[in-house]
């Protein structure tokens, strides 16, 4: 049976719910990024949750990434962002990116999850409340009242699926590369 583990980083607690359901169903050891092991060795798989920053994992999982070689990879993601928008989408091409070297990416999950207050205020003072402000306008303003609603029980639920559908996939997986390796494996 492989071995799992769930890294998160979280600022708003929204990561860590999902991590949390993921670890729970996946049976998977779980760690803070702040308290991640160095030593990978002793995992088979490993999933990788962030909040977005800029259109990006944020700077401390940036930074982590590269440090994740030879895994089988899940990634898992909470934004303020509309769930499959442009902006969420090209944040797990960045995570990709960023990964050491000899990793596979397995599969990937995202969800809407409260914007940080501070940042909110941020905007606010930054670029006021003109209407039509992407950033802050009224359609960004009513988007982070229904991401406020985020994670809620159903995102969890579909945590937890993604979670048995990534460990299907994986066993999946192995039996067709045992079924290769003894020449009974289905040719492409």
């Amino acid at each position: 049976m492989e071995k799992w583990c769930v890294i998160y980083s979280s600022v708003t607690g929204n990561t860590k719910m999902v991590a949390e359901a993921m670890a729970e169903e996946a049976g998977a050891d779980i760690f803070a990024l702040k308290d991640a092991p160095a030593d990978l060795s002793g995992y088979e798989v490993v999933a990788l949750g962030y909040w977005l920053r800029l259109g990006a994992p944020d700077a401390q999982m940036l930074a982590f990434l590269p440090k994740v070689t030879g895994k089988a990879v899940l990634f898992f993601e909470t934004h303020g962002t509309e769930p499959g928008s442009e902006h969420a989408v090209t944040a797990f091409a960045r995570a990709g990116y960023a990964l050491g070297e000899g990793c596979r990416i397995v599969g990937t999950f995202g969800c809407q999850g409260k914007i940080n207050p501070a940042l909110i205020e941020k905007r606010m003072k930054e670029t006021g409340v003109a209407d039509d402000d992407p950033h802050a306008g009224k359609k960004a303003q009513e988007r982070w009242k229904r991401a406020a609603q985020h994670p809620n029980e159903e995102d969890l639920e579909n945590a937890r699926a993604f979670i048995r559908d990534m460990k299907k996939k994986q066993e999946m997986r192995k039996a067709y590369l045992a079924a290769k390796a003894t020449g009974k494996g289905r040719p492409h």
